[in-house]
């Protein structure tokens, strides 16, 4: 049974950084199946970064190029470097595993139920 548990969260000025890992568990086959997706207050669930079927990062437009997905397999963790955050980007980040990956996008919707997700506020 696969779990994954989102940390690394918490309160940050506009600019600043921060990494949010997710730990996996269970019977997960590879750490690029895991992709990170937010809630923005008053949002629907999006997806933030993932990796398409060759292995690739991919992103939404709003964090390109601002925004790092990067996995450790041995680690069993999937890291989600965040820099120059802006107040929008305030949300609750969850990571979950999407229903299908083709070669240039990853799926908004997934696989596992929501975790309790990390809230990342960004404010000065």
């Amino acid at each position: 049974q696969e779990q994954l548990v989102e940390s690394g969260g918490g309160l940050v000025q506009p600019g600043g950084s921060l990494r949010l890992s997710c730990a996996a568990s269970g019977s997960i086959r590879s750490i690029q199946t895991v992709a990170w997706y937010r809630q923005i207050p008053g949002k629907e669930r999006q997806l933030v970064a993932g990796f398409t079927s060759t292995g690739t990062p991919t992103y939404s437009n709003s964090v390109k190029g601002r925004f790092t997905i990067s996995g450790d397999n041995v680690k069993s963790t999937v890291y989600l470097q965040m820099s120059s955050l802006k107040p929008e980007d305030t949300a609750v980040y969850y990571c979950n595993i999407p229903i299908f990956r083709t070669m240039l996008t990853v799926s908004d919707t997934v696989r596992l139920g929501w975790g309790q997700g990390t809230q990342v506020t960004v404010s000065s």
